[in-house]
């Protein structure tokens, strides 16, 4: 990296009421490390570990029961989930680090072996995600969702609204809602998902409705100056398809804009004249998970101060990077190395691959 596209990264920058230190911001990236839904000690560790993040979105945090997808999630949906997570928040401020909670309601990427109850998960439509979950008694495919009526929509949008209040409460410094990767704000928006004939679905007007109203009574519960939103244009996870994203995403962050919210964060897998597209539309801050070419490989910080230097994004998302190097920046800054993160620890598991990473002072990568 050239110096200028290396200060680029250390810019300070106004997101909603934060003002971060630098544009270098923690991807939300799923652990499965929340035994019985709860988050624990280790989880403030990992988090206040990387502090020095401008900003830290967490992993997806279920805001319902029915909103969880993965074995070992947490939630925020409860009292004893809130105080868990007022622990971590703690810890991060203590650091000096801002926080926001991502809310993941995964839709008709979940099972009934995930319910008490052993309900259907959710969808906008009775078409199945084509994937499989994976538990201790092996791999188990996705069931065709119940397709929600427009109470169990009224019930989804309360139930992120009560999530982002316990969010607030919990000491957090604002939340993200999760509409990429083929979860439930997903599936609305995509019409290979959403074949519903009501006001739901058809036309995009139609399909942006759930999103928009989700991101709307949020807003208006805990301030727009405390809410990002997540896109994944075009991206094809967990079996969703989109066949007019150019005209999709546009019409999207038109409704948007006037709320104004804190940020939108736009995950990329090979699709940069989308992103550029809506980099066009959207008037505020913009944070980037840059993947213009390989979506299998890694958000680089190379790629991220191009982005930043060039205009294209506000602010750069960091997966893998950050998770395997708790001081990414100081790294940044030194020009490396970096440790390599073990894919094998990933999901689920203690301390190994969580909390052990080396910083530049205790080891070399």
């Amino acid at each position: 990296m050239s110096q200028p596209e290396i200060e680029a990264l250390f810019g300070p920058l106004t997101v909603g009421a934060l003002d971060l230190p630098n544009r270098l911001v923690m991807a939300p990236m799923t652990r499965s490390r929340a035994y019985g839904g709860l988050v624990g000690e280790l989880t403030a560790e990992y988090y206040a570990q990387r502090a020095g993040a401008g900003l830290i979105v967490t992993e997806g945090i279920q805001p319902s029961v029915l909103g969880q997808g993965y074995i070992q999630t947490p939630g925020l949906h409860d009292a004893e989930q809130v105080a868990a997570w007022r622990k971590v928040t703690d810890a991060v401020h203590a650091a000096g680090g801002r926080i926001f909670a991502q809310l993941m309601h995964t839709g008709r990427v979940g099972h009934p072996v995930l319910y008490p109850n052993g309900e259907l998960p959710l969808g906008p439509s009775p078409i199945a995600s084509g994937g499989r979950l994976f538990t201790p008694e092996g791999m188990l495919e996705h069931p065709v969702p119940r397709e929600m009526t427009r109470d169990d929509i009224a019930e989804v949008i309360r139930e992120h609204v009560d999530a982002a209040r316990n969010a607030i409460d919990a000491g957090f410094d604002g939340v993200e809602l999760h509409g990429a990767n083929g979860y439930l704000i997903h599936q609305f928006l995509a019409d290979g998902s959403n074949v519903r004939t009501d006001e739901y679905g058809g036309p995009i007007g139609n399909r942006i409705r759930f999103a928009v109203e989700i991101v709307s009574a949020v807003a208006d519960a805990i301030g727009a100056e405390h809410t990002g939103v997540r896109i994944s244009p075009a991206v094809t996870l967990n079996g969703v398809t989109e066949s007019d994203s150019a005209e999709l995403y546009p019409a999207l962050l038109r409704a948007l804009a006037p709320l104004p919210l804190a940020y939108v964060h736009v995950m990329e897998m090979g699709t940069r004249d989308l992103t550029r597209l809506v980099r066009a539309t959207w008037p505020g801050v913009l944070i980037l998970n840059p993947h213009p070419v390989d979506p299998s490989a890694p958000a680089t910080p190379e790629l991220g101060a191009q982005d930043l230097d060039s205009g294209l994004a506000d602010a750069i998302s960091l997966g893998s990077y950050w998770l395997a190097n708790p001081d990414l920046p100081a790294r940044i800054r030194a020009g490396g190395p970096y440790n390599a993160a073990d894919r094998a620890t990933f999901y689920g598991g203690d301390e190994h691959g969580y909390t052990d990473y080396p910083t530049l002072t205790e080891a070399p990568a």
